[in-house]
């Protein structure tokens, strides 16, 4: 490592209090060079998406999430003016629940429940981590983001009696998403235990004419916001289904928006050497020889920015992992990412980073500012983000010395401005990566195929159910069951279906268990 080669490939934006280093990316004098034509033809796709092109081949649909920060950059006066509204009403409804014009069954809100998944959950839960501050918040976030009924049970019994001061906002494109629906399902039955009407304490972010807009307008809920088919949900954060939590936490969504859209304008410019997200794409590019061939390790080090990795999870997997390419080659593209904080992982996974299997690249993400206040020293001459600082030095420092590569994003504080900029930084170098390796950034087909075998085991289970009822007292085997089924290649996932059952009071026994093939199953 040397100083001239820092100085060559430290990129300062300081009007954006933002830096980016790539000097510890191990990849020759003329990469850049040798990458520039392709990097040009991203450029050129980026532009045809934020112009209005059909960026969606599968769904015939554009997709622009960065007008979301620019209106002005839509494609129509029409879209424009959605967009505008959207904020609109986002601060009106804001203004009237902070003022308690909009309030509960109990009194004016001061919780909110978020009901939604994927991308309905994770950019307002890394975003209210990343910024909120339980003294100033005007309002608690709570999240019911899976369907898994213990961890709906564990919220609800941190709401426990003030459901009446609880505002729950579901949010589903669709308003089929199964998780979310029975997200909604749950909370509804909650609330009307506690003797409260749900739809008084509810609002929608939804597409227009969804089976939750017309459930929300049936049942005259609080109000409806828009959610476009030209926002996907891992690029939804900066749309109502990110800013409307935001803004009734109290965080300052201008700020936010406009971090995102100085961040646009810096990443928006053709040449490279001055542009991070094309050189964070490149890093990539390099860093996984273009086929995803070593994962993406995120380590911000400030714990306001733990649930980072996990937001850009969905938004880096989620866009980059796709079996086929636009022409239809099998690719198996993607880049695997996960992370947590430092210096916590310098205790749980650096060992292995720096003297381990080598399938991995780091992206550090190192914080200026240290506290609001001023610092104590815990050591003479040392406080405390002097030691976090150092252990960021020191185990970037470690790594290269072992051949292990890295990238640093720096920032000077966790603001609204910042978070803004790395939410907008992160979607453009997805967008110019995948143009590098000709993939659609903006489908999921793996993400339905999950959906529809899911609804096929639930099928399933269902079939299984009324089969037994049938028989009632009547003991069977797995191997029997699916005999009479005709399902005899399934007799595994019978079995798995039927042990949960059993635990859960669904109506099935079992009164043999081992050996597993000869455990014996009947109604009640």
């Amino acid at each position: 490592m040397s100083w001239s080669k820092f100085n060559e490939y430290y990129l300062p934006i300081d009007e954006l209090d933002f830096a980016l280093d790539i000097s510890r990316i191990d990849f020759s004098d003329g990469y850049l060079a040798e990458m520039e034509p392709r990097m040009q033809s991203a450029f050129s796709a980026m532009d045809a998406l934020e112009a209005g092109s059909i960026a969606n081949p599968d769904e015939g649909r554009m997709v622009g999430h960065y007008w979301l920060r620019n209106p002005q950059l839509a494609p129509n006066s029409e879209l424009t003016r959605a967009i505008e509204d959207c904020l609109r009403q986002i601060k009106q409804i804001t203004a009237d629940v902070h003022a308690g014009i909009i309030a509960g069954g109990n009194g004016p809100f001061k919780n909110c429940l978020i009901i939604g998944i994927g991308g309905s959950a994770l950019g307002p839960q890394f975003v209210a981590d990343a910024l909120g501050c339980p003294k100033h918040d005007k309002m608690r976030l709570f999240f019911f983001d899976n369907t898994d009924p213990d961890g709906m049970d564990r919220t609800l019994a941190t709401l426990d009696g003030q459901l009446g001061q609880t505002l729950a906002i579901v949010i589903s494109k669709s308003g089929g998403t199964p998780e979310t629906r029975n997200g909604m399902l749950e909370a509804q039955a909650a609330y009307q235990a506690a003797g409260l009407e749900f739809p008084k304490h509810a609002i929608a972010i939804t597409g227009e004419g969804s089976k939750l807009d017309k459930v929300a307008v049936s049942e005259n809920w609080i109000t409806r916001l828009p959610m476009w088919d030209w926002v996907g949900g891992r690029t939804s954060e900066l749309a109502a289904v990110g800013l409307l939590p935001a803004a009734l936490q109290g965080l300052d969504i201008d700020r936010i928006l406009g971090g995102a859209a100085a961040m646009d304008t810096a990443t928006r410019v053709h040449e490279t050497a001055k542009n991070p997200a094309a050189l964070l794409a490149l890093m990539w590019y390099f860093a996984t020889d273009g086929k995803g061939s070593k994962d993406m390790v995120v380590l911000p080090y400030k714990d306001r920015l733990m649930l980072f990795s996990k937001y850009l999870q969905q938004l880096v997997m989620e866009s980059l992992g796709k079996e086929t390419d636009l022409d239809g080659n099998c690719v198996y593209q993607g880049i695997a990412v996960y992370g947590n904080k430092g210096s916590t992982d310098q205790h749980a996974y650096v060992q292995q980073l720096r003297e381990g299997v080598h399938n991995f690249f780091v992206t550090f993400i190192e914080v200026l500012k240290d506290r609001s206040g001023d610092s104590i020293e815990v050591e003479p001459g040392a406080t405390s983000g002097d030691f976090l600082q150092g252990f960021y030095l020191g185990t970037r420092d470690a790594l290269h010395e072992n051949g292990r590569q890295s990238i640093t994003i720096t920032i000077r504080d966790v603001t609204p401005e910042a978070i803004g900029q790395l939410i907008a930084l992160f979607e453009r170098a997805v967008g110019l990566y995948a143009s590098l390796i000709n993939v659609n950034a903006y489908h999921q087909p793996g993400v339905e195929a999950g959906k529809k075998a899911a609804t096929k085991v639930l099928d399933l289970e269902r079939k299984i159910i009324t089969f037994l009822r049938t028989k009632p007292k009547n003991p069977m085997t797995v191997s029997d069951i699916a005999q009479d089924l005709n399902l005899e290649s399934y007799e595994e996932l019978i079995f798995k279906l039927l042990n949960r059952l059993t635990v859960n009071n669904r109506g099935v026994n079992i009164t043999q268990r081992s050996p597993i093939t000869q455990s014996l199953f009947h109604s009640d």
